[in-house]
Order: structure tokens, then sequence, then C-alpha cells
């Protein structure tokens, strides 16, 4: 069940059109396994995370459906924002005031390409996400009214998060004799790989932003083509030649929008600190998964009869592709205070304030 640390997309529709205070601000999340909260659990897929012992330092102990040990990115985001966790958008708890707070799309396995993830059957691709953002709209719309949901999307915080799978389960996952147009993303240029503006198209309004993680360092890989723990070569290529164009990419939206609509977040920085030099961030590893089997306990599924480490919070990896909360909440942080190397044009507690100030002064006029 390959996720990615490859694609962070971070679109804030905070510069909104019409004024929105903090306190009202919604939230949602587009994406893959990184972001997921359990919207697989209603779908009968092989990329589940809803037995043990994923969750276990919930304060349940209970599957919830995310690839972590706890929370996830969009969990700890929303601790940021103030506002409680989202539910997935195909929870049937999804209704009447719970709708005010955003609501989350993600699907584990998925990708940019609609043919990445078919492996796993039956997984809501990024283009049926954005379908049901649509009819999100209009269940909410019924219930507070059109010009109020309007007010509530332009000005919401919304994640994307995508990129990895393409990847590791599409264009490395056949060998290249066996599937040669995927040798075409294997070259020195990088215009053949997926094109991450396809899933930024519907946002028009105030902000967003992008980055990629070292595909290549996750324990799956590891245990697939490493000796040493050293990260697959191949792997760090193609993540290293589609930042540049990713960037790049958000500048020129930038350019056409009229401002710093798109906001860059250089994942692939932020992972690599923890990779090189795990114990300067309080990790005991960065190559083990916690759970798991094999080398670097990285082969296969995460279950109750794999080997489970007894401190999470000493690993950088949960299972095979999947950080461990206190790795997220690291992540989040940089996301939140970063600086200009990590985050760009500005972080997250920058893009909000200047929002804020911005909406006061729309009130005032």
């Amino acid at each position: 069940m390959a996720s990615s640390w490859l694609a962070f997309v971070l679109p804030l529709l905070c510069l909104g059109m019409v004024p929105i205070s903090d306190a009202a601000r919604a939230f949602f999340v587009f994406g893959d396994s990184l972001v997921d909260n359990g919207n697989n659990n209603y779908l009968v897929t092989a990329a589940r995370a809803d037995s043990p012992p994923y969750g276990i330092d919930t304060p349940d102990h209970r599957a919830t459906g995310r690839f972590s040990n706890g929370k996830n990115l969009p969990d700890i985001i929303s601790e940021h924002l103030g506002s409680e966790p989202l539910l997935p958008y195909l929870s049937p708890e999804l209704d009447s005031d719970k709708m005010l707070v955003g609501a989350n799309f993600a699907s584990a396995g998925v990708g940019i390409l609609n043919d990445t993830g078919i492996q796993f059957a039956n997984i809501i691709h990024i283009s049926k996400q954005l379908v049901y953002f649509a009819q999100y709209q209009k269940r909410l719309s019924s219930l507070i009214g059109a010009e109020q949901t309007a007010r509530l999307v332009n000005g919401a915080l919304v994640l994307i998060t995508l990129g990895g799978n393409d990847f590791v389960n599409n264009y490395y996952l056949v060998p290249t004799p066996l599937a040669p147009e995927n040798s075409r993303c294997r070259t020195t240029s990088p215009t053949s790989c997926p094109n991450p503006h396809t899933p930024l198209r519907p946002w028009r309004s105030p902000r967003a932003g992008a980055g990629r993680g070292p595909i290549g360092c996750v324990p799956a890989e590891l245990a697939l083509h490493s000796l040493d723990g050293s990260c697959d070569r191949e792997l760090q290529r193609a993540a290293e030649m589609y930042n540049p164009r990713l960037l790049s990419m958000l500048h020129e939206m930038n350019a056409q929008f009229g401002g710093d609509v798109f906001v860059g977040v250089n994942t692939q920085r932020i992972h690599n600190d923890f990779i090189e030099d795990p114990k300067a961030y309080g990790f005991a590893t960065a190559t083990e998964a916690c759970c798991g089997q094999g080398r670097f306990n990285g082969m296969g599924l995460c279950t109750m009869v794999s080997q489970l480490c007894n401190d999470r919070d000493a690993y950088v990896f949960w299972d095979a592709f999947h950080p461990t909360e206190r790795a997220n909440r690291l992540i989040v942080q940089q996301f939140m205070s970063g600086s200009i190397d990590v985050i760009s044009p500005m972080n997250l507690s920058t893009v909000l304030a200047v929002d804020h100030i911005r909406s006061q002064q729309q009130m005032r006029t």
C-alpha cells in the first residue's frame, strides 16, 4: 500500500473574495494516504489502515483509517487552526454543523494520474475527489445558502498531497521493458512525468503551494534496493528533477493570478534533514520503520503480526511509507514557521496573518 513523500500542494484560499474570520475558517483536504483520515474505510479496497496497530497512539488506541500510529498532517494543521479534526467525506457523520468545519476527500493509493493505484481496486481518484467537493458545496448550500457557502469556500484553507504514488506505484512499479512508456519519466527531462497542474486547475482564488519529499529513502525502497540504508538514487533523482518544474509552475500560476496564490513547500528539504541527521531531531533511526517486517522493517504491510517498536517517537517512519505522528508534527511546524528556503514565498503563519489583516481592511471599507 504505497503512499508518497513526493508532492505536497498546499492551496490556501485565504485572501478570499469575501472576509472570513479565523474562527470560521473551513479546511479541505485532497490527496493520498499521507492525508487520508478514513475515506478508504468505506471502500472495498486493499489500501486501508482500519485495523491495529494503526492508531495505537490515539486516545482510545483505535485504528481510524489514518496511515499513522496517531495523528496525520491534516489533524495537526487543524490543531494549529484551533479547529476540530476533519471528518472523511464518506463518513455518515459528516452532516449539519460538522460540514461547516470542512471535509477530507483524500484516498490512500491515488496519484495525479487516474491510472495510478489501479492495483488497489477501489479508491477515490483525484478527479472523483473534486466531484465530491462539488457535491459537498451543493449539500452545504442547501444547509446555509449559496452566499454563505461561497463565503466559507473562498475563505477556506486547502491541502492537496499528491505525486508519490505516480512514481512508486506507476512509473517505477513495472519494469521498464514491460512498460516502455514509463521510461520517458526516467530520463533527464521531467516533462514526461505526471503533470501537477491538473489537480490545481480548480483553485482560482488565493492561495496555494507545493513541494516534494525523498521517496527513495522510505523503508520500503531501502528494503528493495539498499544494502546499507542509502537512499535509492534513481527515485531520488526523479524527485530532484520534478521539484524545479513544480515550483516553476507555481511561480507561473502566481503571475497568472496576480499575487502569491501558490505557496511552495520544500518537503524534500524537511525530510532530508531527518534522514541525514535523525539524532539532531530526537530520532533514533530514519531508515527502519516502526511497524513492519523484513529488511528495515520495510517489507509488506503493517499488521498485528508485524514487528512493532516500543517507542514510536524514536522513529521517523511508522510503516514502510508513512511518517510517525511525531515526524508529522515536525513537518507541520515547518509549514507553520519555516524559513523561505523551506516554504516560499511565506510560511503558513504569515499567510494566515496577512489574510487576517486584509480581511479586517475589507470589513472596514
